[in-house]
């Protein structure tokens, strides 16, 4: 479910990022995430507010915040397959090293499952390169800037993971928080330059609902894999919700009409098997 929310969140943010500069767009979401987070504690307060389980979700904040950030600014330059694959790959790959490594122990169908889910979710997010593609050192940017954005990904898992669910949904609220102080500089410069014609409306008006859907969906991801990682391992659960990509590639095909590559149909069927073998484990 938080892969689920997690995909189509980025579908809707990617679609509005079409319209509008993505610093804006990311602004909008990460407001709206708030919002959303303190509906959720409101709902589910758990022990309170604990100094720990808060430290922690700030941490993942920071993960939060440097993933959108980056992640969008590398799609942004063009090399969407190896921005998103390499993102992708290491929101499971970080993870999932950390669990086993500090003492996840998980049934030989869940691990052959982690296995086969790692180049599935590399398969979905890649995309075949165009001919305006950046070259050189540009290409270079776009590969450090899609790793920065796993890494950061992969430190808002790991974050909430370690935050636990004693607290409720605290943490989430307080990695909104920080989250939205990390963006809020460019969101700001993007606010600031957007066209004249928008200040009185305009195309701008298409924007709130996609901001809102986003950002309550990103909300809810964050939400629903703190309860999944307090309820079972962070290294299951931090790979079967990198698969985010599948659902953003599925509302592609279905709402915009965009083809699969067999590559990536390949890697949607892999990424089935992958959910169907950790599930049985």
């Amino acid at each position: 479910m938080a892969s689920l929310a997690y995909g189509v969140s980025d579908f809707c943010a990617g679609v509005a990022s079409r319209q509008r500069a993505a610093g804006l767009v990311t602004l909008v979401t990460q407001v709206i995430g708030t919002a959303a987070a303190g509906v959720a504690v409101a709902t589910f307060p758990g022990a309170g507010p604990e100094a720990g389980a808060l430290a922690w979700g700030a941490l993942s904040g920071v993960g939060s915040g440097l993933g959108i950030s980056t992640l969008y600014r590398g799609l942004a330059m063009g090399e969407m397959g190896p921005v998103a694959t390499t993102s992708a790959v290491l929101t499971a790959v970080i993870p999932a090293a950390v669990g086993l490594a500090t003492g996840n122990h998980p049934s030989v169908a869940a691990l052959v499952g982690m296995v086969v889910a790692l180049p599935s979710i590399a398969m979905v997010a890649w995309t075949p390169p165009v001919s305006t593609a950046p070259k050189g050192h540009q290409r270079r940017l776009s590969l450090a800037l899609g790793a920065a954005a796993g890494a950061g990904f992969a430190l808002l898992f790991i974050a909430l993971d370690r935050a636990g669910t004693r607290s409720g949904a605290w943490p989430v609220l307080a990695g909104y928080v920080v989250s939205l102080a990390v963006v809020a500089p460019a969101g700001g410069r993007a606010w600031r330059r957007r066209p004249a014609r928008d200040h009185g409306g305009g195309r701008w008006r298409g924007l709130p609902a996609l901001a809102v859907l986003a950002g309550s969906l990103g909300g809810t991801g964050n939400l629903l894999f703190l309860v999944a990682s307090g309820r079972g391992q962070l290294a299951v659960v931090a790979v079967l919700s990198a698969l985010y990509p599948a659902s953003t590639i599925l509302l592609a095909r279905s709402v915009l009409g965009e083809r699969w590559s067999r590559l990536q149909a390949t890697g949607m069927l892999l990424a089935a098997v992958s959910v169907a073998l950790v599930s049985a484990g």
